[in-house]
């Protein structure tokens, strides 16, 4: 009796690490939820670095969000990181001030992407379905432009 009891403790045990691997997580974002590494795998991402001094990174939230509401069926996403590694409520605070609707990350993911650390903003990174950054962006992007950009890299999808 003893033996199942400690056998099924371990098959437990072993369901939970499980589990646990599968919901692997990227952080949070500006609100304090979670973030599901399953929510950026598997998908185009549009990376985008801004911070509150940058006047440039200012002009083109408006264009992010519009991007990001246009591609909200489609299998990319449109995030945010703050330049200045703000976290909690400095980035909740700095992010609702620039009127930003889509996910700002509050831990960088260059490592997890390998994208290159850029002294330059704004800068937004286009990465594939596959984790592989395709495109480096430097300066004020648009809406239309980075469509663009995102047609001609998935070959016309």
């Amino acid at each position: 009796m003893r033996l199942q009891t400690v056998m099924r403790a371990v098959v437990g045990l072993c369901a939970c690490l499980v589990l646990a691997s599968c919901s692997e997580d990227v952080g949070v974002d500006q609100h304090g939820r979670k973030v599901a590494a399953e929510q950026l795998e598997g998908q185009w991402l549009v990376i985008n670095y801004w911070a509150e001094w940058c006047a440039p990174c200012r002009s083109e939230i408006p264009e992010l969000n519009a991007l990001a509401r246009q591609l909200k069926d489609q299998p990319v996403r449109v995030v945010g990181v703050n330049f200045d590694g703000l976290q909690g409520a400095e980035l909740n605070s700095a992010a609702a001030a620039l009127g930003i609707e889509f996910t700002v990350l509050e831990q960088d993911p260059a490592a997890r992407f390998q994208l290159p650390r850029s002294e330059a903003l704004p800068v937004t990174y286009i990465v594939d379905d596959s984790g592989q950054v395709r495109e480096r962006l430097l300066g004020e992007q648009t809406a239309a432009g980075l469509t663009a950009s995102l047609n001609r890299l998935r070959g016309g999808d």
